[in-house]
Parts: structure tokens; C-alpha cells; sequence
């Protein structure tokens, strides 16, 4: 797997890429909504009991807190945005993480 995250006040941003055969079990981010936009491959995956094969162009939306998985079969790259910044997501918050005048307010821990 790879993941290059940046976040900044209240957005982060992440460019994944998923060997084939990842898979991603089922979880939430109870603070943050997702936006994903798959750029390469195809990924299979269950938003709340709704599952989808998605391809290179098709975005989807995961609200806060509904339950998601996703399996790739053939591998996939896409780029993400959550809000708020998830720090959980971000392998180096000394490089990658940007905290302004407000602190960590803005920032949500899972």
C-alpha cells in the first residue's frame, strides 16, 4: 500500500495505491466524510449493505460514520479527501500536517 497525506486547517487530502488483493475491512470515520476519486484499476465497495464496482472516473461519498469496506482485486489508485483531518491518516504529522492559529481544534483523532 501506498499513502502520501497532507493535511491542512480542516481538509486532508491523500493519494492511495493499493496492491492487488487489498483488502479494507469494514469501518467508519465517525467525524469525517470521505471523498474518493478512483484515477486507475477498479475497486468493490460496500458503502452501509449498498456495494459497487468502481473504475478510473467514478467518485463516491462516504458520509461521517456509516460503515464502509472496500477489496481490490487488481489494485487501485485514487486520490482522497477527508474533512476534518483525520491525524490518523497522516503517516508524518511533522512534515505533513499543518496546524494554524485555532491549534488541533479542527483536527479529529479517527
Amino acid at each position: 500500500m501506498g499513502l502520501r497525506a497532507i493535511g491542512g486547517e480542516q481538509v486532508m487530502l491523500c493519494h492511495v495505491v493499493y496492491e492487488p488483493g487489498t483488502v479494507v475491512r469494514r469501518h467508519a470515520h465517525e467525524t469525517a466524510e470521505q471523498v474518493m476519486w478512483i484515477v486507475d484499476g477498479a475497486v468493490t465497495m460496500t458503502i452501509g449493505d449498498e456495494t459497487r464496482e468502481l473504475v478510473a472516473d467514478d467518485v463516491v461519498v462516504v458520509n461521517p460514520g456509516i460503515e464502509h469496506e472496500l477489496v481490490s482485486l487488481g489494485g487501485v489508485t485514487f486520490v482522497e479527501a477527508l474533512a476534518p483531518v483525520l491525524r490518523d491518516h497522516v503517516p508524518d504529522g511533522e512534515r505533513d500536517l499543518v496546524l494554524g492559529a485555532q491549534g488541533d481544534s479542527l483536527h479529529a483523532d479517527g
